[in-house]
């Protein structure tokens, strides 16, 4: 495929939507049409219905193989519908979230095996895997008292104890190790002006590289 492919992870808390809002205006602003602009679950009509059950506070009888399955099942509708088209056209896409979250949530945080929810999700992607992957990291406790103070709607992933996003964060942070030729990791612990401007120039030099 022709595109290039950007993925965004972080921990709750941790100000990726709020990154990924911000370089999406700046691209708006320089009235660039070849970015397209998503999320995991979600971005479409059937991972957006699958999104819902997901995330769905009442939801507390789910299984936490079914969560990981539903994830994987947007995914690849997301991947089939949106993304791989977008990629096929030339386009940048910049994905709030893909695989590397349901290892860091399901895996580690549901503690069903890291490996194991990466395996699965091979199935789903066929190896479609991010060009850049811009993780934005806090501690956990830092994440979840911004959750506290800033986030009205509270999801059944936000909720979990803090032992769970500690297991997440950790997670994340091995697949930092593991995978350096792709993943960057950006402080988000420094004012948020700071973590967008070095996301932004994370992507542009990766899209120079591309020409």
């Amino acid at each position: 495929m022709a595109g290039l492919f950007i993925s965004f992870e972080g921990p709750d808390g941790a100000g990726k939507t709020t990154v990924l809002s911000a370089i999406t205006e700046r691209f708006k602003a320089a009235k660039r049409t070849d970015i397209l602009v998503t999320r995991e679950p979600g971005g479409n009509q059937i991972s957006e219905a699958i999104r819902n059950i997901i995330l769905d506070p009442k939801n507390t009888q789910m299984d936490v193989r079914t969560e990981a399955l539903l994830y994987a099942a947007s995914r690849r509708q997301l991947i089939q519908e949106t993304i791989r088209p977008a990629l096929a056209a030339d386009k940048v896409v910049l994905c709030d979230r893909f695989v590397d979250s349901s290892v860091a949530y399901q895996g580690a945080g549901r503690q069903i095996g890291e490996d194991e929810v990466y395996q699965m999700n091979q199935f789903a992607t066929e190896g479609l895997t991010p060009d850049l992957t811009i993780y934005v990291d806090v501690p956990s406790e830092v994440g979840l008292a911004r959750i506290k103070a800033h986030r009205k709607n509270v999801d059944r992933l936000d909720a979990e104890a803090l032992s769970f996003h500690k297991r997440v964060r950790a997670a994340y942070l091995r697949l930092a190790e593991r995978f350096p030729e792709r993943i960057v990791t950006i402080d988000a612990t420094q004012p948020v002006a700071d973590v967008i401007d070095q996301a932004m120039t994370l992507i542009t030099d990766k899209m120079k590289q591309r020409q």
